[in-house]
């Protein structure tokens, strides 16, 4: 487990990942209320009203401190900007296993940076958390999370058919993975 006053930054080539701030709100109003955005996630609603954001953010203290997962806001490292977030969640440390969620705002899109912040996270989640198995998922009718799937090594697992209910339909979701490699 992490206190939250230790939440870790992690750097890569194009972008810094952190914690998120308060003072990030506004723009993840912006950028996660985005119909495209909220269209291919799970949980994020469309409209996006006022609070909710700062709603989500203030559960991440007590998310890190109980161990069930970490966020970070995706940044440009040359600008400081706020692009994006990725995830580890349902950290199950019995299991050594977490998911792999992210979003990227549409203006960022074909940048590299939903790939770039996803290997970041997930080399951090097999070095610091010690984690054995990362998985992630995505609707079937969004090919392009499937490739940043691909691109960080996770491999196809299978099919869950009408898995999550969103806006009156069935949606069916493609499973990857990827497993340590130096899991002891």
């Amino acid at each position: 487990m992490i206190a939250p006053h230790n939440h870790p930054k992690i750097a890569t080539q194009q972008l810094i990942l952190r914690r998120f701030e308060l003072t990030d709100a506004a723009a993840v109003q912006r950028l996660a209320g985005d119909r495209a955005i909220a269209d291919t996630t799970v949980e994020i609603p469309h409209p996006y009203e006022n609070g909710v954001a700062e709603s989500w953010i203030s559960t991440h203290a007590e998310e890190l401190s109980s161990g069930a997962g970490i966020h970070f806001a995706v940044t440009l490292k040359s600008t400081r900007e706020l692009v994006g977030s990725v995830s580890l969640m349902k950290i199950d440390q019995r299991h050594a296993r977490a998911e792999l969620g992210y979003w990227i705002g549409q203006a960022y899109w074909n940048n590299g940076y939903c790939t770039e912040a996803a290997r970041g996270l997930i080399q951090f989640g097999f070095r610091k958390l010690r984690l054995n198995r990362i998985f992630a998922r995505h609707f079937t009718r969004n090919p392009a999370s499937g490739a940043v799937l691909k691109k960080i090594g996770m491999q196809y697992e299978g099919l869950q058919r009408q898995h999550f209910y969103k806006w009156g339909i069935f949606e069916d979701v493609a499973l990857y993975a990827i497993i340590n490699p130096n899991h002891d």
